[in-house]
């Protein structure tokens, strides 16, 4: 009750987009955002896909929290497409990784609060107070690690490579990962194949990788990194 009287005074959010496959903690968590701030926009997104194409759609949320382990995201990758496309909102990460490397990663990236999965309902309340007020938030006992030097550059500069890419790249870089030739990523795509080499030429290129299996080792570096951080 108490957090609700003090969400009363906070900052206005009118709108909050939840991007998070997990349908019942992305349910919960859209429903906690309606009851305790009194939104009336919510929308929900499972993929990353889902949630740029509302942006895309000129949906202007206030607040975007972001899981950071989506089926379509690599390392910091959907962070910084997120914020590529909605420069000015608030991105808070949700994640159930935790490592103060992570952390430290997404606060250095630019979000406005980082908000551990197993976070109890009050605090988790607490927290999105202190955002909607304007401050970054952190979990209890993180504070030291922004400080600490920074992760490996790397991790970061990969997860930008990726994030530059269009969504049909990113789609395929997908599929490649997945040992899928180009006759079936045309197939699955409905694509010409001759497309889809024309695309793989320029994600190759942007990622500064010579082949296939160059790309597929830096994607499954980056995320291998990010989920042992």
């Amino acid at each position: 009750m108490a957090c609700m009287s003090e969400a009363a005074h906070a900052a206005p959010i009118r709108s909050a987009l939840v991007v998070d496959d997990h349908p019942l903690y992305c349910d919960a968590l859209a429903s906690m955002m309606e009851s305790v701030f009194h939104i009336r926009h919510v929308r929900k997104a499972s993929t990353l896909g889902e949630a740029l194409q509302f942006l895309r759609n000129r949906f202007a949320p206030d607040l975007v929290m972001l899981d950071l382990n989506l089926p379509d995201v690599s390392g910091l990758s959907g962070f910084m497409k997120i914020k590529g496309k909605a420069q000015d909102v608030p991105v808070v990460v949700i994640s159930a990784i935790t490592s103060a490397d992570v952390v430290r990663s997404v606060m250095a990236a630019g979000a406005a609060g980082f908000i551990p999965k197993d976070l109890g309902r009050e605090t988790l309340c607490a927290a999105m107070l202190e955002i909607s007020d304007g401050k970054t938030y952190v979990p209890a006992g993180y504070e030291g690690t922004l400080n600490s030097p920074a992760v490996d550059p790397n991790v970061t500069e990969i997860s930008r490579r990726i994030a530059g890419l269009s969504q049909q790249q990113t789609r395929i870089l997908g599929l490649i990962c997945k040992g899928k030739p180009n006759k079936l990523i045309a197939y699955e795509m409905e694509l010409a194949e001759a497309t889809v080499k024309a695309h793989i030429t320029t994600l190759l290129r942007r990622l500064g990788v010579r082949n296939r299996t160059q790309a597929a080792l830096m994607v499954r570096e980056v995320s291998i990194r990010h989920h042992l951080q």
